[in-house]
């Protein structure tokens, strides 16, 4: 287990501080397990308050001994409760704020008026924007994580060539890689910003169940094991000559990476192989479009008018009627992070050290579906691919 560098933590709270001056803000406080971690290197139970000058505080309620272990912040104290939250801070010499930022994206309304009662003649604002914006940008520490997590994901899917046989049913296969990538230290969870969506870090989905649309904001679904997680790998047995897609999630440290692949044991129909073909292309085409400056929603727009030229206006991203109106996302301890190549980002434009998976698919209703998956950075080199594994196809015996 590496802990993050002091280091790294001054250099983020600094870049929020920065931001926080823009915006006239006095003080962001961080509760969200997410921004925690990143903020102070744990996420033990309690609230980060950052003031727009002067060192961070971060206020543990349980467990003090291991956030102060765990975290390079100099600042660490312990609290009893929330109502402690204005007398600590105002005993290490912080003013009373008149405007706050709260990841109001996030905390439950009841939350939110716990800290309202503390200030009550604050301001309060939504500091998510503020906290993604800073978030999106990765540091060469990240960027080393994360390319643990792709030698990781390698592994895994070496282990799927092995095991993937006719008559193994998805949730059988999801649990074999699932073993694989805890065994090599896969924290066994994936982290996501978004209300009421739950999501395996593993999905195995195949045949016509790969074309099941589902509930969560993904153009894959599948059916699930049942009614209560009705997406992603179900009791289905795999057969020969059908689309076998994985898509997997891997983790080192806290910091994740996508990649998706597809296998067929014996061939797949025309259809699907020359679909599958076109979705590397597809692939290409993006890589070729993002650079410094390029607009996040353009790339999302040429991408999805060249699919239409390809003849895939009715299944890229989706079957017609649950089709998702993205094609990628950013990708760091959270699965949805800053960049998003989606409709309506045109004022967004790329920078060096954003990182973001890239994931064009096509859904054939009642035959399957198709794509690939891989996570990118951008350095000052160009765009460069984190991932691994071959994107070929791979077709099993």
């Amino acid at each position: 287990m590496r802990l993050t560098p002091a280091t790294e933590l001054e250099h983020r709270c600094s870049r929020l501080q920065e931001l926080m001056v823009v915006e006239g803000v006095d003080a962001v406080v961080v509760v969200q397990n997410a921004d925690l971690f990143y903020f102070t290197g744990t996420i033990q139970s309690g609230s980060l308050y950052i003031p727009v000058q002067g060192q961070p505080l971060y206020m543990v309620q349980k467990d003090f001994l291991r956030a102060r272990m765990e975290s390079g912040l100099k600042e660490v104290a312990p609290i009893s409760s929330l109502s402690d939250i204005a007398r600590i801070s105002q005993q290490f010499g912080y003013p009373v704020p008149k405007r706050i930022g709260l990841e109001l994206d996030i905390i439950p309304v009841a939350f939110f008026e716990s800290y309202r009662s503390l200030f009550p003649a604050a301001e309060f604002i939504n500091a998510t924007q503020m906290i993604r914006h800073v978030r999106m940008i990765k540091s060469h520490y990240e960027i080393h994580l994360m390319k643990d997590a792709a030698d990781q994901l390698d592994m895994v899917y070496r282990r799927a060539n092995e095991i993937i046989r006719a008559g193994i049913t998805e949730l059988e296969l999801s649990a074999e890689l699932e073993f694989t990538a805890r065994t090599l230290g896969h924290q066994g969870l994936m982290r996501i910003r978004s209300f009421n969506t739950e999501f395996l870090y593993c999905r195995v989905i195949s045949g016509t169940d790969s074309a099941v649309p589902a509930y969560a904001e993904t153009p894959l679904g599948g059916m699930g094991p049942n009614s209560s997680f009705g997406i992603g790998a179900g009791l289905k047995r795999i057969d020969r000559d059908e689309p076998i897609i994985i898509d997997f999630c891997g983790c080192v440290d806290g910091y994740l990476v996508n990649q998706t692949r597809l296998y067929a044991i014996g061939c797949l129909s025309d259809r699907l192989r020359t679909g599958y073909d076109d979705m590397l292309a597809i692939q290409q085409y993006m890589m070729e479009l993002v650079e410094p400056g390029a607009d996040w929603g353009e790339v999302y727009d040429r991408c999805l008018a060249r699919a239409a030229q390809m003849g895939y206006a009715e299944n890229f991203m989706g079957a017609a009627g649950s089709q998702v109106s993205f094609v990628g996302h950013g990708v760091g301890i959270e699965i949805d992070e800053y960049p998003v190549i989606a409709r309506s980002f045109n004022s967004m434009q790329f920078e060096v050290g954003m990182v973001f998976a890239f994931g064009p698919k096509l859904v054939f209703p009642g035959e399957g579906a198709v794509g690939i998956e891989n996570t990118f950075f951008i350095s000052n080199d160009g765009l460069k691919k984190l991932n691994l594994s071959s994107d070929e196809l791979v077709v099993l015996p």
